[in-house]
């Protein structure tokens, strides 16, 4: 995959950066993994800064990152609702589990997004619950773009100072975005297996 996004970023540079940072909040198989240690590169030995990098790739995410809290605000938790009672039992999901979340989110907003934006897997998936709760705008973005050029940060920043081996940054953080998955996978089965309705919608 890196030859590919090599290629995309010289050609187009940072606005490059921002498509595939803005594609990668909402379709996964193109990782920030690779996407920003490649950049990092680019500018180590390019026309691009590693502060031009760094600030368009969390421009991308950041737009990303808005739509899927504006499109989950929209839906927000009286529609939300509905589906819960009707598909809960896939989800592994009742109200009491939304009314907790709620409670989360009303308390550690900030907080929950913007260390859900430095883990792999949940960075992509924070924004819906925030918009859900329909936490505050202004502090969904700033904490969220706080976590979010962290990440982007020290991503580039690896590819800026590995230079061609920046391919260890993905063998160190694979395996850490693969545990996370199996472990959410792991949890699903067992909420399955044990899961019953605990609370109904009034």
């Amino acid at each position: 995959m890196s030859d590919w996004v090599i290629r995309l970023i010289d050609s187009t540079g940072y606005a490059g950066i921002f498509v595939l940072m803005l594609l990668e909040t909402v379709f996964p198989p193109i990782p920030s993994e690779v996407v920003m240690p490649v950049a990092g590169l680019r500018a180590s030995s390019g026309p691009m800064s590693l502060a031009g990098v760094i600030a368009s790739g969390t421009a991308g995410a950041m737009a990303g990152n808005l739509s899927w809290y504006l499109l989950a605000r929209w839906v927000g938790l009286h529609r939300f609702r509905g589906f819960i009672e009707r598909h809960g039992r896939w989800l592994t999901m009742d109200w009491l589990d939304v009314a907790r979340v709620e409670r989360l989110f009303g308390r550690f907003g900030g907080i929950v997004v913007m260390f859900g934006r430095l883990l792999p897997t949940i960075r992509s998936v924070v924004s819906l619950p925030a918009g859900l709760v329909r936490m505050r705008l202004h502090v969904f973005l700033f904490w969220s773009t706080v976590g979010t050029a962290a990440w982007t940060a020290f991503l580039a920043a690896a590819g800026f100072v590995l230079g061609r081996n920046f391919e260890r940054v993905d063998r160190v953080i694979g395996p850490v975005s693969s545990g996370i998955v199996t472990l959410i996978i792991l949890l699903y089965l067992y909420r399955q297996a044990t899961w019953h309705r605990r609370h109904r919608a009034d």
